[in-house]
């Protein structure tokens, strides 16, 4: 699985290139600004980015702005923000583009390289890896209608909190893919998240859970 980084802190980039060359990855390039990045797109066609948020020359938003930039060039490329900052306008606009794998974690509190390898390779076959913390910042509670779903809705919704894709939560509350289908529409249903709605509905849909519970579960990726 092919990598390009934007990341300007050397250590931490040659931390990544090490660790996720050690699993199984191969990072093909690393760039430390916007322009060098999106060439190294162009040249390389990864599988997966991870980009940080501030790039030089300015340290605000080059690296965001860069990812949606890549993201027009190739259609649903995906990327894995990485960051210690939560951008908002830009990280709003990634996430309303649907198409192709979408994440965004915080760099101090990835604590486990297992949870991060797994988020990259989730958001590399076009899953999401979301923090919570960043879902809070970007997405505001529309009341609490958690309240109006039945119960067997709300374990489902817990189980995407926690990450799990359809046939993981099929699995584990032993029911068919299309009744897990059928749940999560009327989930979203319920939570006003229509078709037409311009947020990600299922990351919508585990903000409505976690600011209901306060936030304590799992870190979805």
């Amino acid at each position: 699985m092919r990598v390009v980084i934007a990341e300007d802190n050397v250590l931490l980039s040659s931390g990544l290139e090490l660790l996720l060359g050690s699993q199984g990855f191969e990072v093909a390039a690393i760039r430390d600004d916007a322009p060098g990045f999106l060439a190294a797109v162009e040249t390389h066609r990864p599988d997966v980015t991870i980009v940080d948020v501030r790039l030089p020359p300015t340290f605000r938003d080059e690296g965001i702005r860069a990812a949606l930039r890549a993201r027009r060039d190739r259609p649903g490329l995906p990327v894995l923000v990485l960051s210690q900052y939560v951008e908002q306008e830009y990280a709003g606009r990634l996430l309303s583009d649907t198409r192709g794998g979408i994440g965004y974690l915080l760099k101090d509190r990835v604590s486990r390289i297992a949870e991060f390898t797994d988020a990259l390779r989730r958001v590399a076959v076009g899953g999401t890896a979301m923090d919570p913390e960043v879902i809070a910042q970007l997405l505001a509670v529309r009341g609490d209608p958690v309240d109006a779903l039945t119960p067997r809705e709300r374990e489902v919704l817990a189980l995407m909190a926690e990450g799990h894709d359809n046939a993981a939560i099929a699995q584990r509350l032993f029911i068919t893919d299309n009744a897990v289908h059928k749940h999560i529409g009327s989930v979203f249903l319920k939570l006003g998240l229509s078709a037409g709605d311009s947020g990600h509905r299922r990351v919508r849909a585990v903000l409505a859970y976690l600011r209901r519970h306060g936030g304590t579960k799992p870190s979805p990726f």
